[in-house]
């Protein structure tokens, strides 16, 4: 199964789907499968800023924790309540209902430096 043509990626497997100036942001299905059972989210909460490359939260499965990047600046505008009340939704649909934070981007980071989705999938295939 493909990962979404809408989203950007990482290569610490993060995904970006980016409408205007709003950015949400989750893992993908590749770090879903490598975690496993994912029994914890922790996002920082809504109004924090963030620079590029920082931690916005963690994940944490039943085989390690893994904090979540960002590649690109902004202001956290809501986290998804859902996700961090019940984490498997990241491992049963991380590009929908398992999303993490959702951010108004203020222009830094580098965009161009994100994978689009068939050099993710090459890079990164689901066996």
């Amino acid at each position: 199964m493909p990962s979404p043509a809408d989203c950007r990626f990482t290569d610490s497997h993060e995904w970006f789907r980016i409408d205007d100036d709003l950015i949400t942001i989750g893992i993908t299905q590749y770090a879903a499968n490598e975690l496993t059972d994912i029994t914890w989210v922790e996002m920082q909460g809504v109004g924090t800023t963030i620079a590029v490359g920082d931690a916005v939260g963690e994940v944490e499965s039943v085989k390690t924790t893994s904090d979540v990047y960002s590649p690109l600046g902004g202001e956290i505008v809501e986290t998804n309540e859902a996700a961090v009340s019940n984490p498997a939704l990241l491992n049963s649909d991380p590009f929908g209902e398992g999303w993490l934070i959702r951010i108004r981007h203020d222009g830094s980071g580098d965009m161009d430096s994100l994978l689009d989705q068939a050099a993710y999938d090459e890079k990164y295939p689901l066996d």
